[in-house]
């Protein structure tokens, strides 16, 4: 018995279909695609927020008649607001929606800058810094949008470039500011002007190019845990900010260090007694989550202390000191800080490869060991114009690797409902860690000046501490090698799990799943019906 041929409408309607297929599969990487880079290109903007007006301050302070110690609150108000907005926002987005959440901290942050560069007054301008300083949610809400939005096998990838971007923008951030203000009767204002054209920018990319959020969990908002919560990382690092100008040992900042134990004991008992928590208590201390947060710190700490280390070692004036390269604030942002900046850009796909390939625990490695290398070339020889941008190439580069890894540790360890607070707690961590950097660089580098300098000459630290500084830095990067091989340990388990996607039932485990380290011996850090909701993501 023969059977009929196919008719030629079939055979159209079937090439029909495979056409209509790769339309639709090339359309979803073209998505992907403009989602990425409209969401690292906000997390850049927020980074560069960050480090905008370390090189301004002389600037502000003269134009505003204030002092040094008042001025220092423009840096101090944006990282304030940070730790209080971030995991607030961050589980805000998760529970009502992660763009119109995205779309409103963006239209915050270009009102920040704004109001920033019109201020003519402290005041005024601590408000704008305040607004541009909420605006560090975006991170874990871009994160949290990648999660929905990217296949499992180009997730890892997705997340270190966004992650890249913060390394990036923040000595691009320096970089431009110098530019902009190196003529002799330079306007502080310009950078702000340049701040907010960025914010436009990535909020029309925002508006126009991330879909709508799939997933909203809905629930109220845990207002109390907000606000210990917030409390706590406002003591915190207020007296880490301000230690420096208040005196590490004066009651004010002592009083802030004691306040904060104070608020977190609060928060904890507050988050164990409500019902729907800000933050889960397990996945807070959850062994990979917790281990990403320290290695938050550190990688903040070692970020800042490049940025800030080079920048005030090749702006000595070698004829007063003795070392140094006499450079000014624009020669220090293009020559010695802007190819560390690129490196760390360009290493950020590279990370995001390793991380696919072999895991977050092999990122954390390298990017501990090349940070530690670069620390201590640094230490060993910052008297030759190629070591200090080497070095710094190298560290820009660790840093990338670091932050590469920790999204994807996350990801790995939480259910979708809550990866965006606990990119916020991370995002914090980095914060916390470069507040930290910031305030130990400018310690150890006050606690010993030059004696019998010139009339009239500010006192300049002694060459001692700058190699003080790149040891300790090298050797926090030594700690995120033991966080990354003991905090992470080997899972005993033949599958992993995807970052946020299930693991597969049969065969090898789908490309870009995190490794096993990171969900070392885990607890399960959902209820029964969490898990059902980390399936349907």
């Amino acid at each position: 018995m023969s059977h009929p041929a196919p008719s030629a409408a079939a055979a159209t309607a079937a090439t029909d279909r495979g056409a209509t297929a790769a339309q639709t599969g090339t359309a979803g990487r073209r998505n992907e695609t403009v989602i990425v880079f409209a969401l690292s290109l906000a997390a850049m903007v927020v980074s560069m927020m960050q480090t905008l007006p370390v090189p301004i301050l002389g600037l502000i302070r003269a134009d505003l008649g204030t002092t040094t110690a008042n001025v220092s609150w423009v840096t101090t108000a944006t990282l304030l607001s940070a730790a209080v907005f971030t995991p607030l926002l961050g589980r805000f987005g998760d529970q009502h929606g992660k763009k119109p959440t995205l779309v409103g901290v963006l239209g915050v942050m270009v009102l920040g800058s704004v109001l920033a560069a019109v201020a003519n007054s402290l005041p005024l301008l601590l408000v704008g810094r305040v607004l541009q300083g909420a605006a560090t949610a975006i991170f874990p809400l871009a994160l949290s949008v990648l999660r929905e939005e990217v296949r499992p096998q180009k997730l890892p990838g997705a997340m270190a470039l966004v992650s890249g971007t913060l390394a990036f923008g923040s000595g691009l951030a320096l970089v431009a500011t110098g530019l902009l203000t190196s003529g002799s009767d330079a306007d502080y204002r310009n950078a702000f002007w340049m701040a907010t054209g960025f914010a436009v920018l990535a909020l029309l990319a925002v508006l126009f190019l991330v879909p709508a959020t799939r997933t909203k969990t809905g629930g109220r908002t845990d207002v109390l845990g907000a606000l210990t919560l917030g409390l706590t990382l406002l003591l915190l690092l207020l007296g880490i900010s301000q230690g420096h100008e208040w005196g590490w040992s004066s009651g004010r900042t002592l009083g802030s260090f004691a306040g904060a134990v104070v608020m977190a004991g609060l928060w904890v008992f507050t988050e164990l007694k409500v019902r729907e928590p800000l933050v889960d208590m397990r996945m807070f201390v959850h062994r990979p989550v917790l281990m990403a947060n320290l290695a938050g710190i550190l990688v903040g700490f070692g970020m800042f202390a490049n940025f800030l280390g080079i920048s005030y070692l090749v702006q000595m004036p070698e004829a007063l000191t003795g070392y140094g390269f006499d450079a000014s604030i624009l020669r220090a942002s293009v020559e010695f800080l802007l190819p560390g900046a690129i490196v760390s850009l360009l290493a950020s796909p590279i990370g995001g490869q390793l991380v696919r390939h072999r895991g977050p625990r092999a990122a954390l490695g390298l990017a501990a060991a090349l940070g530690a290398a670069g620390f201590a070339w640094l230490a060993l020889d910052h008297g030759h114009t190629f070591s200090v941008i080497g070095a710094g190439v190298i560290t820009g580069a660790a840093v990338s690797f670091g932050y590469a890894a920790m999204p994807a540790v996350i990801m790995s360890s939480v259910p979708p409902h809550q990866s965006g607070i606990a990119n916020g707690i991370n995002s914090i961590s980095r914060s916390t860690g470069s507040a930290i950097g910031s305030a130990v660089v400018t310690t150890i580098l006050a606690s010993k000046t030059i004696e019998h300098l010139p009339a009239g000459v500010p006192p300049l630290p002694q060459e001692s501490g700058f190699t003080l500084t790149f040891v300790v830095a090298a050797v926090a990067f030594g700690l995120v090698a033991v966080i990354g091989g003991v905090g992470l340990r080997a899972r005993h388990a033949a599958t992993a799990t995807v970052a946020g996607a299930p693991a597969a039932t049969s065969g090898p485990a789908p490309a870009g799943a995190a490794d096993a380290e990171t969900t070392a011996d885990a607890e399960p850090t959902a209820e029964p019906e969490t898990a059902g909701a980390a399936k349907s993501a």
